[in-house]
């Protein structure tokens, strides 16, 4: 099971409410780029021939002698597509409890959730060199027990060798990813971002594409602190072997330690940076952390900035 009725008690009173506008096409949570007649007011307008008279600000008439139409903004649904990481390299782990592929289908089964209590539609995108299978964003509760089950599926495979090594190219997946998605959507990638670094300028690109097409975009960075930010390895010699393309490499890592952190603590700001800087909300996950601990403290975050 993915969830704990425990986990789903205390996710209950909890809403994700999109911080930016986004489309949708029933009443819900979230702010529309388009106007109506239902919720929130926004503004007047000149009246026109044929505008629903019940709608007309006879307030403004009796101060102007002009007649004006209300404006609304709707409230609307949120769209959200969950991109999960499945490439090689998610199967690690050394000292947490969980690989960071169980612990991103976790995270997402219950995001998922949280937008389906909330009337929103979710989707998933499941993606290494490329976008494999795409579940279109729906509300309802069939398709949450769909995306589920397509999720525990994942799980079945959460073994290093599972199906032989898959890179990453999270680059060109969210390049596919923007040409695909039509409407305005949240759109969540969970990835350990585990790929040259060379290529992080085309990542960022990808994000800024995303961006550009009107989406929100939060990239959750998840990794094993202890082991691969601090290389806190006991002090003999071990043979690292990557698991995307089975290359490997001898080290002491006490040798390497310091300037090991220094490079980690480089890259990871300046990415932090540059996803600021491209309104992209960047979230570090330690997969060391208890589950529900990483998961409310972003959700507490979050309502916080709302």
């Amino acid at each position: 099971m993915l969830l704990t009725p425990e986990l789903l008690n205390r996710l209950t009173p909890l809403e994700i409410k999109a911080r930016q506008i986004v489309e949708g096409f029933i009443s819900g949570l979230h702010k529309s780029p388009f106007f109506g007649f239902s919720v929130e007011f926004a503004e007047h307008r000149a009246y026109h021939p044929g505008d629903d008279l019940r709608h007309m600000d006879w307030k403004v008439y009796g101060k102007t002698e002009r007649f004006f139409v209300k404006q609304y903004e709707e409230e609307t649904n949120l769209r959200c597509y969950l991109m999960l990481d499945i490439s090689s390299s998610m199967h690690y782990r050394y000292y947490a409890q969980w690989s960071k592929l169980r612990y991103a289908v976790h995270l997402g089964a219950a995001l998922s959730y949280m937008l389906h209590r909330q009337r929103d539609g979710c989707g998933l995108v499941s993606f290494d060199t490329e976008i494999g299978e795409i579940l279109p964003a729906k509300s309802t509760y069939p398709h949450l027990r769909h995306l589920y089950r397509r999720l525990e599926d994942i799980l079945e495979n959460d073994e290093e060798t599972a199906g032989g090594p898959r890179k990453t190219a999270s680059a060109q997946a969210i390049h596919q990813l923007a040409e695909r998605i039509q409407r305005r959507s949240m759109v969540i990638i969970l990835t350990d971002l585990f790929e040259n670094v060379q290529k992080h300028e085309e990542l960022i690109s990808a994000l800024k594409h995303l961006r550009h097409k009107k989406h929100e975009v939060i990239l959750f960075h998840l990794l094993e602190k202890r082991s691969e930010r601090e290389l806190d390895f006991p002090d003999d010699r071990f043979v690292f072997q990557d698991l995307e393309t089975g290359g490997e490499l001898d080290v002491i890592p006490s040798q390497i330690r310091n300037d090991y952190r220094e490079k980690m603590k480089e890259f990871t700001l300046d990415f932090r940076i540059a996803c600021s800087q491209a309104q992209i909300a960047y979230e570090e996950v330690d997969t060391g952390d208890p589950f529900d601990f990483a998961l409310l403290a972003f959700l507490n975050k979050r309502r916080r900035l709302l």
